[in-house]
């Protein structure tokens, strides 16, 4: 979603008034629906800072990448609730209802800060929280993916863009096969939030393969981009960008393929280079 806004431009010393698109960013509330002893029950999860479209996979990836719930399944149903609000006459409220909330530890997960779209989860308690939640390491032997197809990849991105085309100010995860196919795609002005929508999306239509497919984001990748790659045992995951330290440990410790700096020359493997097939 987007929109225009007068903008003065300068360009080798001229200026230009022009109407430019922009990225829309808006307050998205998320709620959780569950029975407790026979009773319903509605909490807050989160409020997140999001581009509007597609909240029902944004709530559904979150909700499975912080293990709120095991199974997408679990997921009832979802919808949209309350008035159209704001500039853009939209709902900007999100309620899942649970099917099955015997496991569900409201307070465990419930977050008491507002989630922005730069950071998203910041106040996790760091790689001890995720082990307890992951188990097991993943599996070495899949995918493989050859290096031309990493390399392909920022503009296999770049093509499915069509927000960012026009604004230039917009992330985006994809999910691609080992013969380059694009299997899927989201966009949103935070990054988290683009691979939660991703996840959610290809979840529910059951489009993953851990054999023979990878995850490509348009920035850096920070420690939870990878915490949400591995809740859906993905395990390659590749940024245009830098990777930060604690996603490189965490990366290693369950076994992901970590790529980072990913251009149509080149890239840095930082952790478990045997998925990567270099024949021509």
């Amino acid at each position: 979603m987007d929109i225009k806004y007068n903008v003065t431009k300068l360009r080798n010393n001229t200026k230009k008034e022009v109407k430019d698109f922009v990225s829309v960013e808006e307050p998205l509330e998320m709620n959780l629906k569950f029975k407790i002893k026979g009773k319903w029950r509605i909490e807050n999860l989160s409020i997140t800072m999001r581009t509007p479209g597609n909240d029902e996979d944004l709530i559904s990836g979150f909700l499975f990448n912080e293990r709120i719930i095991e199974n997408i399944n679990d997921i009832q149903n979802i919808k949209k609730i309350g008035n159209k609000v704001g500039d853009y006459n939209i709902r900007n409220k999100v309620e899942a209802t649970i099917n099955n909330s015997k496991n569900i530890d409201i307070e465990k997960f419930k977050r008491n800060f507002l989630t922005n779209s730069s950071c998203g989860v910041c106040g996790k308690t760091s790689l001890d929280t995720i082990e307890v939640i992951k188990k097991d390491k993943l599996n070495l032997n899949f995918p493989k993916i050859n290096h031309k197809i990493i390399l392909k990849s920022p503009n296999l991105l770049m093509n499915e863009q069509s927000e960012f085309s026009k604004t230039g100010g917009i992330h985006a995860s994809a999910l691609i096969n080992n013969e380059g196919k694009v299997i899927a795609t989201r966009e949103d002005v935070g990054r988290h939030n683009a691979l939660d929508k991703l996840i959610g999306h290809v979840q529910k239509n059951k489009l993953i393969d851990n054999h023979s497919q990878f995850i490509a984001c348009s920035g850096r990748l920070n420690f939870e981009l990878i915490q949400k790659g591995l809740m859906s045992n993905i395990g390659l995951m590749a940024g245009v960008g830098a990777p930060t330290s604690l996603a490189i440990d965490l990366a290693k410790r369950f076994g992901m393929t970590l790529l980072g700096f990913v251009k149509k020359n080149s890239f840095n493997i930082y952790n478990c280079k045997e998925r990567i097939n270099f024949k021509n």
